[in-house]
């Protein structure tokens, strides 16, 4: 089941945190964004894509390290839709430079600009996999679209983009 797939999933189901609100929040503070920022919201969303995969392997090293509670916790702490330098230092430290200097090449965004997007977008991401929290114990385990997420297929697309596309026509469809 694809990354959207479970969003739908944890709408639908009462004991998880997704809402339609929650992915309007998200897509809107995508577009807020690339206003402010001088950038189209497609190229915003191919940012989040190319950040995807970075954040998967943070996330992966924390569950692997300190357990998959740890993950949660950090997805549900640093998720949200207002810019987290603590994000991108909790999931990236030094490594920082790696994150740009890809979004960078990736987009044809200058470095100035993706350093700017990045504290913005990486607890946008966050907040798209705290979708599948569970609404009376956030930090247990066993978040369905957080698992989609770090247990991927493996082909190095995360689908950060694709989930972005489909929640917004989810939204324009309700």
């Amino acid at each position: 089941m694809g990354l959207f797939d479970q969003i739908l999933s944890a709408i639908d189901d009462p004991n998880q945190q997704a809402s339609p609100n929650q992915l309007g929040g998200i897509l809107g503070a995508v577009e807020q964004l690339s206003g402010s920022q001088g950038v189209d919201t497609g190229t915003t969303q191919l940012a989040m894509s190319v950040l995807g995969p970075y954040v998967r392997s943070a996330l992966q090293n924390v569950r692997s390290n300190s357990g998959e509670s740890q993950a949660q916790q950090i997805v549900n702490q640093l998720g949200g839709t207002n810019p987290s330098a603590q994000a991108v230092q909790t999931l990236f430290g030094g490594q920082i430079g790696q994150v740009v200097e890809a979004i960078s090449q990736r987009t044809g965004l200058n470095s100035e600009t993706v350093q700017a997007m990045i504290p913005v977008l990486v607890p946008l991401v966050l907040n798209l996999l705290k979708t599948g929290s569970n609404t009376q114990n956030p930090n247990q385990g066993g978040n369905p679209v957080l698992n989609a997420f770090l247990d991927g297929d493996g082909d190095g697309d995360v689908d950060i983009t694709d989930a972005m596309s489909m929640a917004s026509r989810f939204l324009s469809q309700r």
